[in-house]
């Protein structure tokens, strides 16, 4: 079963059903609810994620969709190892250091993002969700 890190941005396709990429991203989680592959998402992704669906909704209603949410995920925790490496990194974007990181450290599988680029420097594959459900057929 591929263990699979989830990039916050796919995580908002799906919780704030993105025009042009939710399809994608409920298929993506559609696999994780009938236990056909396995979802992490980095505990920066959970307050990342809270921060702009408050924007949209109200902070209380943020926390409620999140709740439903985490049953479909494991949260794995951001520690001193991973922000070191993070910081050490060659990454430009910190917050794809620490999701990239995350993912090493945990070893996972694969990486699903749309911001693809940002991680050029992973030795872990990175795909869309699209990607990945082609893949996966």
């Amino acid at each position: 079963m591929d263990k699979l890190l989830v990039d916050t941005n796919i995580v908002l396709d799906l919780l704030s059903k993105r025009k042009d990429f939710y399809e994608e991203a409920q298929q993506l989680f559609t696999l994780a609810d009938h236990k056909e592959v396995k979802l992490y998402i980095s505990s920066l992704t959970i307050a990342n994620t809270h921060y702009l669906l408050a924007r949209e909704k109200t902070s209380a209603e943020a926390i409620k969709v999140l709740i439903k949410f985490k049953l479909l995920v494991s949260v794995l925790p951001m520690n001193d190892k991973i922000l070191d490496l993070a910081l050490a990194s060659d990454f430009k974007d910190f917050e794809d250091a620490i999701q990239y990181h995350t993912a090493l450290e945990n070893h996972l599988h694969i990486i699903i993002s749309r911001n693809k680029k940002d991680f050029k420097y992973s030795d872990i594959p990175v795909l869309t969700a699209k990607e990945y459900l082609h893949k996966a057929k």
